[in-house]
């Protein structure tokens, strides 16, 4: 009944001289011949989409949601069984994971990690027919002209052979593949890592892998350094900073919620340490804070290149330490349990 209500909603919403679904599939597929695509490609692709799919309209309706504060969202998220399940593909994937890390410069454990974060080790990549729902959320007005886009890169992607209609699935959003590359990231970012003539991230590891890694790197991961590290901020402290540090100025909301760079000796003059009280290990490059209700990092500029992949600091905390844990061999332990109740914000991905 929900998805019923929704497609009526939708058809409604439209200013009367709105063509009907029917009329806008057939000059979409007119325009996408025009791009080059062969017609044989753009009538495979098409053919079964015949109306708008309610449950796509459903989600996205629904993005304006209610999330966890950054420790609830730690805490729920990276459980021992990721951690556990990120180590043992780790051991099984390690001598291509150093191979692709080192070929793009990035820390092997950060590209398991995303890995992990993105489709549980390629467990699960989305079940979705990424034409139907991208046509849906093409033809909806809400955000047409993103979708159209990534529509026509989707059936270009078919166009190039890369993957067959029928494994072309991912999420709702039409996100794709153990990577959840949108199309145009796809056509950016996707590797041929082992040279078979496909870029696959859907099914092979060594372009899952490659994709990811040269992500990162065009993203702005400059070495194999750090992304960051958790550290240990009094109340005096955090006063502090929200006094005399500036926060970052950036055109997505986690940037705009971390302060602007500092250098260490900067921090540790306002009173921050590692947890234990340690002093900040010394060095020159500058640091960003980000800070939860209770926990609180220390971030690289390499950090951006996750705020990159997803701009919310709950994915990329978690991208970070889920990375720094499946490269320990130290016990695997629960995150500590969040003491602040859940915040309601509104995310965007």
């Amino acid at each position: 009944m929900l998805h019923t209500v929704l497609l009526a909603l939708a058809l409604t919403q439209e200013p009367a001289a709105r063509p009907s679904f029917t009329e806008w599939l057939d000059a979409l597929r007119a325009e996408a011949v025009g791009r080059g695509i062969k017609p044989e490609v753009v009538d495979a692709a098409l053919a079964g989409v015949e109306e708008p799919l309610p449950a796509i309209l459903e989600r996205d309706r629904a993005q304006a949601e209610t999330v966890f504060s950054l420790e609830h969202y730690i805490a729920r998220r990276l459980t021992p069984k990721l951690i556990a399940n990120g180590r043992e593909a780790f051991a099984a994937h390690r001598e291509l994971l150093e191979e692709v890390g080192a070929a793009y410069a990035v820390p092997p454990r950060i590209i398991a990690a995303i890995w992990g974060v993105e489709s549980n080790y390629g467990r699960f990549s989305g079940v979705r027919p990424t034409v139907a729902a991208l046509a849906t959320l093409a033809w909806d007005p809400r955000r047409a002209t993103f979708f159209r886009g990534e529509l026509f890169n989707a059936l270009e992607i078919l166009n190039r052979g890369d993957i067959d209609l029928s494994h072309l699935k991912g999420s709702w959003a039409g996100a794709m593949g153990q990577v959840q590359f949108m199309p145009s990231s796809y056509l950016k970012f996707a590797e041929d890592y082992d040279g078979d003539g496909l870029r696959d991230i859907w099914s092979d590891p060594a372009d899952v892998f490659a994709s990811i890694a040269n992500y990162l790197s065009n993203r702005g991961w400059t070495s194999a350094a750090s992304w960051g590290r958790e550290v240990s901020v009094s109340e005096e402290t955090a006063r502090r900073v929200r006094v005399d540090v500036e926060p970052r100025a950036g055109s997505c909301q986690a940037i705009r919620n971390m302060t602007v760079p500092l250098p260490p000796s900067r921090w540790q003059e306002l009173g921050m340490r590692l947890p234990g009280g340690k002093a900040l290990p010394k060095g020159d490059e500058p640091l960003s804070l980000v800070s939860g209700s209770t926990r609180y990092f220390l971030v690289t500029p390499n950090y951006d290149a996750i705020l990159d992949y997803n701009c919310s600091h709950s994915y990329a905390i978690t991208v970070g330490l889920l990375g720094d844990a499946i490269a320990s061999t130290g016990p695997v332990r629960p995150q500590p349990a969040p003491k602040a109740h859940a915040k309601a914000s509104k995310r965007k991905r």
